[in-house]
């Protein structure tokens, strides 16, 4: 997997608390928020709401297949898929069927 740089500003006191359990732990700042933010990926993750939404931007062509499998697992996954196919297809017919 690939690194991807990103900035992005945190409030002063986050960053100073964060350097010092970089520091009592014995590794950079990078790592100590890459850690919480799985952390935190890891929680929601969990939650069925959390996954509806997911499959809801999914649904708006928000996000991709691989990003949604990787949120809900590659079974349902190819299940929204296939759905979202169908749904897709019913608009064609449907204009197909309105142009009749």
């Amino acid at each position: 997997m690939s690194n991807t740089r990103v900035n992005f500003r945190l409030p002063e006191d986050l960053v100073d608390k964060a350097d010092v359990a970089a520091e009592v732990n014995k590794k950079n700042r990078t790592e100590i928020v890459k850690e919480a933010l799985q952390d935190y990926i890891e929680d929601v993750e969990n939650d069925e709401k959390f996954k509806e939404a997911v499959v809801e931007l999914y649904l708006d062509d928000r996000i991709g297949f691989e990003l949604l499998k990787e949120f809900i697992g590659r079974q349902d996954a190819e299940s929204v898929r296939a759905s979202k196919t169908i749904l897709d297809r019913g608009d064609d017919l449907a204009d197909e069927l309105a142009d009749l």
